[in-house]
């Protein structure tokens, strides 16, 4: 098919195929910008009013032992609800919450 067509065949095939590549571009581009819209955890938005949304805890409101969630999945953000086991499943990733132990006066946690 190809080898028989002209030099002015070609050119009338440039514009086409441009189109079509630049519908493939759009399609593919949109599909990835919509699949990671830089929201972390879309179970708990954060207020884009905000400069820096911070979570401010005291430790005396803190129990003996307290997760606190790495992989932005949990429901009970800022608090680990396990979440991140179906995370690690899907994902391939290890990550878990960041434990805080409260230590007794002797120091020892």
């Amino acid at each position: 098919m190809f080898s028989a067509m002209e030099g002015r065949d070609y050119l009338r095939i440039i514009p086409l195929a441009g189109a079509v590549g630049a519908a493939v571009f759009v399609a593919v581009y949109g599909a990835l910008k919509l699949s990671r819209s830089g929201q972390v955890n879309h179970k708990y938005p954060t207020p884009k009013d905000q400069e820096k949304v911070k979570h401010v805890l005291d430790v005396e409101d803190l129990g003996d032992r307290t997760p606190f969630c790495r992989c932005w999945k949990s429901e009970k953000f800022p608090y680990c609800d396990g979440a991140h086991n179906e995370h690690n499943k899907t994902t391939g990733d290890n990550v878990g919450p960041i434990v805080m132990n409260r230590r007794n006066k002797s120091g020892s946690a």
